[in-house]
């Protein structure tokens, strides 16, 4: 029966610390944009010789690993 003592105040803590965590989500933007990302795994990828590499000030390409 005394677990009962250490269980409620427990519980209350755990669930201000959920509500802390719902408004922490909804001020920092976390649920502005729900359709996106859903939809980003469906999208096609760009072909893999598509890429253009970036060249460099002289007009020759940087082929080395950044």
């Amino acid at each position: 029966m005394n677990i009962i003592l250490l269980l409620i105040p427990l519980s209350f803590v755990l669930l201000a610390v959920g509500v802390w965590a719902f408004f922490w989500a909804v001020n920092h933007a976390q649920f502005d944009d729900l359709d996106t990302p859903a939809l980003s795994p469906l999208a096609d990828d760009e072909p893999a010789g598509a890429r253009v590499e970036a060249d460099t000030e002289d007009g020759t390409c940087d082929d080395r690993a950044a």
